[in-house]
């Protein structure tokens, strides 16, 4: 590619990561559904804001299935919407579980937005009755107060004398205050007291891991360039044209579905598109089906290949006898049975004399392996010696086949003998 040209695929690498850190623009896509959780938070918040009410709202969903996310493009619409007439505490629990400090900084939060001079002397009476006080006082001025409770499961440990303060003061006709609790946990709302619950309005809005549907439409959201952008046509439309033959090919929906299997939530598919755009050749200036098999080998973690990565050429000849005896039948076997299958191997394929070793070195290799806990002892007992205790591997023959490709200096014939039985 020319110099022009690499210059346009830098450029078009940096369009591509910014919109991947920015999450408005992620959760944008979803914002023209009615049914989407974005319209509904709106319509209940921008309801409270227009009809002069108190309301209170629980998101709930597993962590990294964008329910921060989908508030703050709320509360940023909200805000460009309603610009005088809005003030938002924002509250999380790691940090403010406590009553005394939680009260502390909404008073702390109050007297920025308002203007007014913050003591750190006051106590927790003093931070409620001001609390109360510039609630009545916003509430005069048509000014919604919205408190923003992050982690809402940890504010309703203990006493819950925060959630009963503020509940409780928003049962004045002169407030006016929406309170949204956002938790990963899906029974946040049967942790809270008789008195408290009472006063919650027992909204609920639940966040789910995207379906296929939705992913499909976002990664063509993401990946596809815009053809108003500076970029040159030709680019675009050659960039574009390769994503979406990308897109339409089957191997790439096997890469998603194995991401999806250990990690469906929005924040690891972003995670998988950023390494996937940072794979990019700025040579070429597109995108291959190779980028995307290199990010999800890059995010999913693999513990047992890794200490796999640390293995002598002798314990991975003893993980592959141990599997061929797996294959043969035998679930569980000891130290004196590998050495049988090892010296049988030997014996079958005429191993080199540097990959055979004396049953004292083997013995040593075999503890290794149970130090890094890729085998493991299915007895509790200590009392026979560990040559004679029976073992289980830790890890799956598709794990020992991966470790194995992985590692260059490894014979050839160990792959051999995994898919060999005799």
């Amino acid at each position: 590619m020319s110099p022009m040209g690499r210059g346009t695929a830098e450029e078009a690498l940096v369009l591509l990561r910014r919109r991947l850190c920015d999450p408005n623009f992620i959760f944008s896509l979803f914002s023209d559904s009615p049914d989407s959780n974005y319209s509904k938070l709106k319509f209940i918040v921008s309801s409270s804001i227009t009809e002069a009410c108190n309301n209170s709202i629980l998101l709930l969903g597993p962590r990294g299935c964008g329910k921060i996310a989908v508030l703050d493009l709320v509360l940023e619409d909200l805000l460009k919407e309603y610009p005088e007439m809005i003030s938002v505490i924002k509250l999380n629990g790691l940090l403010h579980c406590d009553d005394n400090c939680a009260l502390k900084e909404i008073a702390r939060q109050l007297c920025i937005e308002h203007e007014l001079m913050f003591s750190k002397m006051a106590s927790f009476d003093d931070n409620s009755q001001f609390m109360i006080a510039m609630l009545r006082e916003c509430g005069l001025a048509h000014k919604t107060v919205i408190f923003i409770l992050d982690e809402f499961d940890l504010f309703a440990q203990g006493k819950q004398r925060l959630l009963y303060s503020l509940l409780d003061a928003m049962q004045s006709v002169t407030s006016q205050a929406v309170v949204i609790g956002v938790s990963c946990r899906l029974d946040a709302d049967q942790l809270l007291e008789k008195r408290v619950r009472s006063r919650f309005s027992h909204r609920k809005l639940l966040f789910h891991p995207p379906p296929k549907d939705d992913l499909q439409r976002l990664l063509k959201h993401i990946l596809l360039l815009p053809t108003d952008s500076s970029l040159s046509h030709d680019y675009i439309t050659e960039f574009n044209l390769k994503i979406s033959n990308i897109l339409a090919d089957k191997r790439f929906m096997e890469v998603i579905d194995k991401l999806s299997d250990s990690d469906s939530t929005f924040s690891n598919f972003i995670r998988f598109l950023f390494s996937a755009v940072s794979l990019m050749d700025l040579k070429s200036g597109l995108m291959t089906l190779d980028n995307f098999k290199s990010a999800l080998s890059s995010i999913q973690r693999q513990p047992k290949l890794d200490c796999l990565k640390d293995c002598s050429v002798l314990e991975f000849y003893l993980m592959v006898c141990m599997r061929r005896l797996e294959t043969k039948g035998q679930e569980l076997y000891n130290f004196n049975s590998v050495m049988n299958e090892y010296k049988s191997v030997h014996d079958s394929y005429q191993l080199q004399t540097h990959d055979y070793h004396s049953r004292s070195v083997c013995l040593r290799g075999f503890e290794h392996l149970v130090d890094r806990q890729l085998i493991e002892f299915a007895d509790r007992g200590h009392n026979q010696s560990m040559e004679f205790r029976a073992v289980k591997l830790l890890i799956s023959s598709f794990e020992l086949h991966q470790g194995l490709k992985s590692n260059r200096l490894l014979p050839v014939i160990l792959e051999k003998l995994m898919e060999s039985k005799n």
